[in-house]
């Protein structure tokens, strides 16, 4: 077993009190970790569900939401995972996340969907959607949906891997609260709007790329909140655009609108390309929000909005999905035997001084995945308290731990 010993400093409080000291997992011995919680898929998934049915969500669309949420964890994305429960939970209690929203379906073309969420569960939605983009692209070649009027959907690569099983490209997208500065501004005007791609490779899972537009998703500074740690320079600004550490300050200057937010991929100004990552982000919202009629840029997740008498005002978020079927190009094979031999190449490559390996992006989600799915999806302690809370509260029995 390698040394499991915290390493990570997180205080940054002014007090001068001793520095807090908080593990974080490697994942070749997370399985034997005695430093967090560790529960297996199944039993997480299970109570997710079986929680979200306390709060009147039918079996089936408690079932997709615990999939979608544990499949983060599993593949080692804590910020978008069982920790993001509560937020659910509040938001059918608030009225804005409807459980059971009949779903409004126009298809103009045979290859295009437009679909109404109707503010219903945001993982819900976006299966349904990417199923019906991957059935058009069965029939037509491509298929093309967008989604109005939806909740947050949790981790983007989750849809596009959905085409892999197809043999398929899946692209997915989302728009978000609006948490990033624009390139050279310091208000939030644009969401961390992540794309996914998923492309099959022969002897490989697949080639993944889930990205956010910006520097780090906001998950990842609630994640540093949650352990009290600080966050590395060059990830956000403060109030009067300067660079921040403190993820507690970040956070609630973005949720009370007084300045400051998240960096766009590549991060201040245009020396390593902050721009291109603003762009990008533009990009999303032009597809999720512009395109689909959802929300855009402030007008995400504004619940403040004026609405007719008797409605609540829900996130609007929107989402977009594309589904390529390879086999109109040239044979299933011969695309997966050519991306193989690509990644083969990349691989087999000149490493940099001092490395060990060149990775293609979903290796390491895959390989998490691999070792949580054997040993067990490990829980920061604080995550797992939270979990054994909500069970309190709504009567269900806590998740049963490993360890």
């Amino acid at each position: 077993m390698m040394d499991e010993q915290p390493v990570v400093p997180v205080s940054f409080d002014a007090q001068g009190e001793d520095p807090e000291w908080v593990h974080e997992p490697d994942c070749e011995t997370c399985g034997h970790c005695d430093r967090d919680v560790v529960i297996e898929q199944a039993e997480l998934e299970a109570f997710v569900a079986g929680v979200l049915e306390r709060y009147g969500v039918s079996r089936h669309e408690g079932e997709i939401v615990a999939r979608v949420l544990v499949a983060s964890d599993l593949r080692g994305i804590p910020s978008h995972g069982v920790a993001r429960l509560q937020r659910y939970l509040t938001g059918i209690e608030r009225g804005f996340i409807v459980p059971g929203a009949q779903v409004e379906i126009w298809e103009p073309l045979p290859a295009i969907a437009v679909l109404d969420a109707r503010n219903g569960i945001g993982q819900v939605a976006a299966e349904q959607a990417m199923d019906l983009a991957l059935h058009k692209a069965r029939e037509q070649g491509v298929g093309v949906v967008t989604v109005r009027r939806s909740n947050h959907y949790g981790i983007a690569g989750y849809y596009a891997m959905k085409a892999l099983e197809h043999g398929m490209i899946g692209v997915s997208m989302t728009n978000a609260a609006p948490l990033v500065v624009p390139t050279f501004g310091r208000d939030v005007l644009l969401g961390t709007n992540p794309i996914a791609f998923a492309a099959p490779a022969r002897n490989h899972p697949g080639f993944v790329l889930d990205m956010a537009t910006s520097v780090v998703p906001r998950g990842k500074l609630e994640v540093y909140d949650r352990d009290d740690r600080q966050m590395p320079v060059g990830w956000s600004l403060d109030e009067e655009g300067f660079d921040c550490q403190n993820p507690k300050q970040v956070l609630r200057n973005m949720a009370e609108r007084l300045g400051g937010g998240i960096l766009p991929l590549g991060g201040r100004g245009e020396t390593f390309s902050g721009h291109k990552g603003y762009g990008l982000a533009f990009m999303v919202d032009i597809l999720c929000g512009v395109l689909s009629g959802a929300g855009f840029g402030r007008g995400v997740n504004d619940l403040k909005r004026p609405v007719p008498p008797g409605e609540v005002a829900g996130p609007d978020v929107g989402h977009f999905f594309l589904a390529l079927d390879i086999q109109r190009f040239l044979p299933l094979a011969e695309f997966e035997q050519r991306l193989a031999a690509y990644i083969a190449d990349i691989q087999g490559s000149q490493l940099a001084r001092g490395e060990e390996r060149i990775l293609v992006h979903g290796q390491k989600e895959f390989e998490r995945a691999a070792c949580h799915a054997e040993h067990g999806i490990p829980l920061a302690r604080n995550v797992a308290d939270k979990l054994v809370s909500i069970a309190q509260e709504c009567g269900h029995p806590p998740p049963v731990s490993r360890t």
